[in-house]
């Protein structure tokens, strides 16, 4: 268990094209109430935008010892945490998205959680960066609330995740198989291997959304994918399908909570429907794309 709170702390942002959104994200870790010593490393996976050049010249760069470092070399969100962490100079590990915002008590939060625990989650909310209609379609967990997995482990989300470096290097980072659910994967061999995950409702960051249909169909639809795909190894350690009855109540629910249905009868919007429809969709894709049934 640590004891004492780390010299530097390493603020690690994968990002791809993020250019228009990022400033968001790093005017707020430049607002953080933590008095420590922290660097912000942005780990550009091949973006286009011109991402290199505004993170190199940019104004914030010598307030929150900001560099950027290049790891184009694999695509994905797995691979440019992993090499974001390669680069890291600090002995405590944080990870938050480009597309987001911190909350000011964020960083302190998670490094205070940390002399408790070996990595630590925390919680998002969706209405800071979204219209009130979007922030409708995607339901989030209370503050206090953990993410759970029905009668097996909980997991972090990869946007709000602190954890010491030596955690990191025990289990091997982020497994870069994997495009999607690549945090939960990697919050569960954690706590497989025998260390605490812990979740501080005081590290708040701000979620944004997909913000049209399409979009969040296609987010919504690889979540319900990757769930299969993890179920092929975690299915040892005791991950379970859901039940045959709160599998038929969810699927009648789809029916009868559908947009041709009156709003005032079924109390969901067109963009919620569509969320838990493409992740439905989506795990039975899975499970015919992976051969194994988990729905």
């Amino acid at each position: 268990m640590p004891a004492k709170s780390p010299d530097l702390v390493s603020v690690i942002i994968p990002a791809y094209n993020t250019m228009g959104v990022i400033d968001v994200q790093l005017t707020a870790l430049a607002e953080q109430d933590y008095q420590g010593a922290f660097e912000v490393i942005v780990s550009d996976n091949g973006s286009t935008d011109g991402l290199a050049e505004h993170i190199d010249g940019h104004p914030l760069r010598e307030i929150l010892d900001l560099r950027r470092i290049d790891s184009s070399a694999t695509k994905g969100a797995p691979h440019a945490r992993n090499a974001g962490a390669a680069a890291a100079r600090g002995e405590y590990l944080v990870f938050c998205d480009a597309d987001d915002m911190v909350h000011p008590e964020w960083l302190g939060a998670l490094v205070a959680a940390g002399q408790e625990y070996d990595s630590v989650s925390g919680p998002v909310e969706t209405t800071t960066l979204n219209t009130p209609k979007v922030a409708s379609w995607r339901p989030v967990q209370p503050p206090d609330k953990p993410e759970e997995t029905p009668d097996f482990l909980n997991f972090g989300l990869s946007g709000n995740l602190g954890l010491w470096r030596r955690v990191f290097d025990s289990v091997g980072g982020f497994d870069e198989s994997l495009n999607v659910g690549e945090d939960v994967d990697f919050t569960w061999r954690i706590q497989l291997a025998g260390f605490t995950l812990g979740h501080e409702p005081k590290a708040m960051v701000a979620y944004r959304l997909r913000d049209n249909y399409r979009a969040l169909w296609r987010q919504s639809f690889a979540y319900g994918q990757a769930g299969p795909e993890l179920y092929r190894h975690y299915r040892w350690y005791g991950l379970r399908p859901t039940k045959p009855l709160p599998l038929l109540v969810f699927a009648l629910a789809l029916v009868f909570r559908s947009p041709i249905v009156p709003r005032f009868i079924s109390r969901l919007s067109t963009g919620g429907w569509i969320y838990y429809t493409a992740f439905a969709a989506g795990r039975i894709s899975g499970s015919v794309k992976y051969r194994i049934w988990f729905v």
